[in-house]
């Protein structure tokens, strides 16, 4: 049976690592839970990203007690997990331990963005991170181009630009960041929505003018200051494609 590659999909039946030479570290409020220089990372066969598994040893700013109200058994690869409580404060299940011998004397830590609660803040080196690890399977370019696009919403001409930056994302549908200068900006307005991606950083939205409510809303995104890995999109906006449709030297962008 054969079909496309999607970005790297552990197995269904079983965990999948990777040993990491990253220095991690994880904070709450000043507090620094973990320091590490060997972790692990892992996947899960019912997640799509990966998570740090870190010796116990490396958990220096917290401590860990068998969960008092563990989610029913069977759940997240057979994990046993732990109340996490730092400066004080406990954190339910906020760790989790995974069987077999390559996972031995090692702990996972929640990821407040991802998981609700868990560590606040995590370094790679001395870089901050977001969401969850970077996937090493994955991978992000962006490359500026000469091609043609134009975006329009309902007959009407969002952007027009012979210079965008082409960003190809593993797994994921190309996106097509547009100049400032390119847009039409009387038709766009600045929303309050935020978002965060490991490769690419902290996102600021755009809203449509003229359409209030959500077909409108948050239809195009931009970052200010994006990762080094991809500084060349630094205040070039992309929109949805399953929003407004796409044209590419003339041809129309598939939604997905």
């Amino acid at each position: 049976m054969l079909g496309p590659a999607p970005r790297f999909a552990p197995p269904n039946d079983r965990l999948t690592y990777h040993r990491s030479e990253r220095w991690v570290r994880g904070t709450i409020g000043e507090v620094t839970v973990v320091d590490s220089r060997r972790p692990l990372l892992v996947w899960e066969p019912e997640l799509p990203v990966p998570f740090y598994a870190f010796a116990l040893t490396d958990v220096t700013g917290g401590t860990l007690r068998p969960a008092a109200r563990p989610p029913e058994p069977g759940s997240r690869a057979g994990s046993s997990f732990y109340d996490l409580t730092v400066a004080g404060v406990t954190l339910p299940n906020a760790a989790w331990t995974y069987p077999g011998d390559i996972f031995a004397e090692t702990v996972c830590l929640a990821w407040r963005e991802w998981f609700g609660q868990g560590i606040e803040r995590w370094y790679e080196e001395d870089e901050q991170i977001f969401v969850h690890p970077r996937d090493p399977f994955s991978r992000v370019d962006s490359l500026p181009s000469s091609r043609h696009v134009v975006v329009e919403h309902d007959g009407v001409v969002l952007a027009d630009t012979h210079r965008p930056v082409l960003l190809f994302e593993t797994g994921l549908p190309t996106r097509y960041y547009i100049p400032a200068a390119d847009l039409v900006q009387d038709l766009l307005l600045p929303s309050d929505h935020h978002t965060r991606c490991p490769y690419k950083g902290v996102a600021s939205y755009w809203s449509l003018r003229d359409l209030p409510g959500r077909d409108g809303r948050n239809i195009g995104w931009y970052y200010p200051d994006p990762l080094p890995g991809v500084a060349n999109i630094a205040g070039l906006t992309a929109f949805y494609q399953d929003r407004v449709t796409i044209l590419l030297d003339g041809e129309p962008v598939s939604p997905t």
